[in-house]
């Protein structure tokens, strides 16, 4: 019997991009609530408690109010929302980050789908302190650029419909505050002492992303060089589909941060010199940085293979 499996939030961007990968397999059965109904409590109880595994596309307090709808026990959940990435009894969806995780996302019920800009930290940040290489106590700043889609339809809608604001035809700082939402996460799965300084981007481009950790050599354990650093990436994610390294480039180059629009994988770069060292993450904000994700721990969790349905 094929699983069926209910997206939740199905009209938002998150949730139409797990509807696009999911809408032309055969190998699940895919529940829909009508139109008029996708805010009926009722409906939405029932179709949540029909389904095998739920993707839940919603507000933080929405997705809460959701998880205490489902009565079946044997409805699996991954949440795409901030509300349970950090959460005692959630499974963190980033099945490459450590060592036993893709395991615990396989047999995992509930799963927090990673935030966007934690995935492209963590994918540099996570395998460099389990290697002994980051001292967990190091200050660490990030710079994150992604596309306009990363913010939603609301912010799709004041970079596409109609006329829009000069400020919109240029990069924006935004997070100034220093609390950004994903922080939690970050400094959690990377085993951090204290959060990063962290500075999000957004620009002019519909997505892709291009998140940049910055590294001074003295602090870092036996003072690896750039080249060092890319062995060390590359050997931690060997064999990986979804995840891969560039070889070392001694030559300066632009980095693209829509390179990696329209796949589901994530592309780690390292450069830098004797002294700093940056490592980069390229990879679609909609696609390894959520709704390919989610659709990736789903294909775990249902024990299909891992890709299934996914652009590499």
């Amino acid at each position: 019997m094929k699983p069926k499996v209910f997206i939740d939030g199905q009209e938002g961007t998150t949730g139409l991009q797990i509807y696009e990968r999911l809408g032309e397999r055969e190998d699940i059965e895919l529940l829909l609530i009508d139109h008029d109904k996708r805010k009926n409590l009722t409906e939405r109880k029932k179709l949540l408690n029909a389904a095998d595994l739920v993707f839940l596309c919603l507000p933080d307090a929405a997705a809460v109010e959701a998880v205490g709808l489902i009565e079946n026990e044997k409805t699996k959940v991954i949440d795409a929302s901030t509300a349970h990435r950090t959460a005692e009894g959630w499974t963190y969806g980033f099945p490459e980050l450590l060592a036993g995780q893709r395991q615990r996302v396989k047999f995992a019920k509930r799963v927090a789908n990673p935030g966007c800009h934690a995935t492209g930290f963590l994918a540099a940040a996570a395998p460099l302190t389990a290697m002994g290489v980051l001292p967990k106590d190091l200050s660490l700043t990030c710079f994150s650029l992604t596309g306009y889609s990363g913010g939603g339809k609301k912010m799709i809608a004041e970079y596409e419909n109609g006329e829009k604001a000069e400020a919109l035809y240029s990069p924006r700082i935004y997070g100034t505050t220093l609390r950004h939402k994903h922080l939690p996460e970050m400094k959690a799965y990377a085993g951090l002492a204290q959060p990063p300084i962290f500075c999000p981007v957004v620009d002019d481009y519909y997505k892709g992303m291009a998140t940049t950790l910055m590294l001074p050599v003295s602090q870092l354990t036996g003072h690896p060089t750039a080249e060092d650093l890319c062995e060390m990436l590359g050997r931690y994610y060997e064999g990986e589909a979804l995840v891969r390294v560039e070889p070392h480039q001694k030559e300066a180059a632009f980095l693209a941060a829509n390179a990696m629009a329209g796949k589901d994988s994530l592309t780690l770069v390292v450069s830098g010199h004797e002294e700093q060292i940056i490592v980069t993450a390229l990879f679609d904000n909609l696609g390894k940085g959520a709704s390919g994700a989610a659709v990736q721990n789903m294909n775990l969790m249902l024990g299909f293979p891992e890709t299934t349905g996914l652009s590499l």
